[in-house]
């Protein structure tokens, strides 16, 4: 259902630099590069996972409520991620560990990259 995830960036530079070493571990990298957005492929047929400099010219900002959760294959592979993002500059909003709400049972990581946005690294568990 989804093509792509977008998230803003005012320095494409810099965040170009994070999302490329972070998503690397993952088997990540870029596939489409034009004018001011980057789309980071994965596995065939995923999602596309891009940042860009808003087409309007004004400042990117952080959506209030807004996340991005990227997927990972188990617990252990959160725990690396999310690491390995703080690693890289972002900032901690949520150590990895179990989740559950409702039903719905998952281990997540969550942080923000060197722009702010929300992200998170997640696996059903």
């Amino acid at each position: 259902m989804i093509a792509y995830t977008l998230i803003g960036t005012n320095n494409l530079d810099k965040l170009t630099a994070f999302y490329d070493a972070l998503l690397a571990e993952v088997g990540g990298k870029r596939a489409v590069e034009v004018d001011r957005v980057i789309l980071y492929a994965g596995a065939e047929g995923t999602p596309f996972f891009g940042i860009a400099q808003p087409a309007n010219g004004e400042p990117a900002t952080v959506g209030n409520g807004s996340m991005v959760s990227l997927g990972a294959s188990d617990p252990d592979t959160v725990n690396r991620l999310h690491a390995k993002a703080l690693e890289l500059g972002a900032t901690d909003e949520g150590a990895p560990g179990p989740r559950t709400n409702q039903t719905l049972k998952f281990y997540a990581g969550y942080f923000r990259d060197p722009d702010g946005n929300k992200l998170n690294f997640f696996c059903l568990s």
